[in-house]
C-alpha cells in the first residue's frame, strides 16, 4: 500500500504481496526517501536507541484496573523498537483508534540524533502518497456535484496535455490503470546513485517544480501499457488529478483539500503545502546518509510531490480523516462505492480503488494507503466502515528495501485493526 519508486505493485503485505504493494503507495521522491544507494554504516548512537514506549487507554467499558495493553498493541510496540534497534529508522510511532477514541499509542527512537530528544507521539510528519486519498476524495466530491465525470477522457479537462488523453479516463488516473509513465521512475526526480543523492541533499531538495513541467517530462516517456490493459502505480496520474481539480474549480488542489476536507474536519495538524520546506509544530527529524555522515534533510521543497504526495499530517488527524471518509461523511454513497470499486493489481491480497487500497495481510481485510517521501514512511489502515484505524509513521535511516524493513510493523498495525486481539470490540 505504499509506493515508493513506482515499481509495480505495493500497498500491502502478504509476503511478496506486501512487498510490491507497499512500494506502490509511497512513490514521491521514493528513492531518496527510502534509499537507493549502497548501505552506509550507521552513525554512532543511532542504533539501539529504541527508547520511547507505549501509552494505552482503556477501551470503552474496560474494567477498572484491567491491563488495557493487548497482545496486538504489544506486537506493534515490539516492531517499533525492532526497526529502530536494527538501525533502519531513527524514530517511529503508531496510534490505534476505535470510534474516534485513541486506545493506544507508542513510539521508539529519538526525534533528533544530536540531542536524542524524545519522539512526540502527537508530532507531525510528511505523509507522501497518503496525499492521494485527499486528492481522490476531492475529485469524487466534484463527481458528486456533476463537475467531473469519472469516465470522461482526460482530454476533456486538460486538452493537449497528455498524448492520447482522449483514450485515458479520469477513473483510470485514480485507479492507476492509465498506463502513464510515473515521473518518480525518472532519475531527474528520484536520484538512484550516491552522487545523485548527494546533489539532491545539497541543492536539489530546494527546487520548486510545477505539475505542468513534471507531467510534460513524464508523458515524453513511453507508457507502460495501453489504457485499461493492466495496472501500474504512477504518481503522474495524481498530478493530473490535481490539475483537473484546478481546471474544474478555478482553485488549486491544495486550496480545495483545505476548503473541503481539512477545515470541515478540524484537521489542525494537517496541511498541503505548495513549496514551503517547513514542518510546523512538533516533529521528528529526517536524515540522509552520505559518505561524510548523516545530513539532516528534514526540510525539503515538497512541490515535486504535489497532489501525489506533498501532504503533512499527524496520526490523530489521519485517523480522523479515514474515519470520516469510510464512515460516509465526505462522499455520497455512490461516490464512496466508486472509490471502493477495486481493480486487480497483480499483487496477491492487494486491490486498488480510487485513491485507496484494500489489503489482507493474513488477519482480515483493511483499507487505506501508505506513503513515503524523502525517507518519511507512513501508513493509515482501517476497517471498511471507518470504525477503527491504525496509523504508523517512521523516519527511515538505513538503505534496505522499506518493504522488508517495515513488513512486520505494517502487519502488526493491520492485525490490530482487523484482528480480534485489539480489545476494540466488534
Amino acid at each position: 500500500m505504499r509506493t515508493t519508486t513506482g515499481r509495480t505493485g505495493r500497498a500491502g503485505r502478504a509476503g511478496r504481496a506486501g512487498r510490491t504493494a507497499r512500494l506502490v503507495a509511497a512513490g514521491v521522491l521514493g528513492a531518496v526517501l527510502v534509499g537507493t544507494s549502497a548501505p552506509v554504516a550507521m552513525a554512532a548512537g543511532a542504533a539501539g536507541a529504541s527508547g520511547g514506549g507505549a501509552v494505552a487507554v482503556a477501551a470503552p467499558g474496560a474494567a477498572t484496573g484491567a491491563n488495557p495493553v493487548s497482545p496486538a498493541f504489544a506486537a506493534i510496540q515490539g516492531e517499533l523498537g525492532a526497526v529502530v534497534d536494527a538501525g533502519e529508522a531513527t524514530w517511529d510511532l503508531a496510534r490505534v483508534v476505535d470510534r474516534g477514541r485513541t486506545l493506544w499509542q507508542g513510539t521508539a527512537g529519538v526525534a533528533e540524533l544530536d540531542d536524542r530528544s524524545a519522539v512526540d507521539p502527537d508530532g507531525r510528519f510528511r505523509i507522501g502518497s497518503l496525499t492521494k486519498m485527499f486528492t481522490a476524495t476531492v475529485v469524487l466530491q466534484l463527481v458528486g456535484e456533476g463537475r467531473v465525470r469519472l469516465d470522461d477522457p482526460v482530454s476533456a479537462y486538460l486538452p493537449g496535455v497528455v498524448p492520447g488523453g482522449e483514450r485515458i479516463t479520469v477513473r483510470q488516473l485514480l485507479d492507476h490503470t492509465s498506463g502513464l509513465f510515473s515521473y518518480t521512475d525518472d532519475q531527474r526526480f528520484v536520484p538512484r546513485t550516491a552522487e545523485g543523492v548527494e546533489a539532491w541533499a545539497a541543492t536539489g531538495r530546494w527546487r520548486t517544480w510545477t505539475a505542468e513541467e513534471i507531467v510534460a517530462d513524464a508523458v515524453a516517456h513511453p507508457p507502460y501499457f495501453a489504457p485499461g490493459a493492466s495496472w501500474h502505480y504512477s504518481n503522474t496520474n495524481y498530478l493530473l488529478a490535481g490539475m483537473i481539480i484546478q481546471k474544474s474549480t478555478g482553485r488549486t488542489w491544495n486550496q480545495e483539500v483545505e476548503r473541503r476536507i481539512i477545515r470541515p474536519l478540524g484537521l489542525r495538524q494537517t496541511s498541503m503545502p505548495v513549496s514551503s520546506p517547513l514542518i510546523t509544530g512538533p516533529h521528528a527529524h529526517l536524515y540522509t546518509q552520505l559518505p561524510g555522515g548523516p545530513v539532516d534533510t528534514t526540510l525539503i521543497n515538497p512541490s515535486a510531490g504535489g497532489a501525489a504526495g506533498a501532504g503533512i499530517s499527524s496520526t490523530a488527524d489521519l485517523a480522523r480523516f479515514h474515519a470520516a471518509l469510510f464512515g460516509g461523511r465526505l462522499l455520497r454513497p455512490a461516490e464512496l462505492a466508486a472509490m471502493k470499486a477495486t481493480v486487480d493489481t497483480g499483487v496477491p491480497g492487494y486491490r486498488y480503488g480510487l485513491g485507496v487500497g484494500s489489503v489482507d495481510l493474513g488477519c482480515g481485510v483493511v483499507w487505506g494507503h501508505s506513503g513515503s517521501i524523502h525517507r518519511n514512511i507512513a501508513y493509515v489502515l482501517g476497517t471498511e466502515d471507518g470504525r477503527r484505524q491504525a496509523v504508523v509513521a517512521a523516519g527511515q535511516y538505513g538503505y534496505r528495501d522499506p518493504d522488508d524493513v517495515f513488513a512486520g510493523l505494517e502487519k502488526a498495525a493491520s492485525c490490530a485493526v482487523a484482528g480480534s486481539g485489539a480489545g476494540t470490540g466488534s
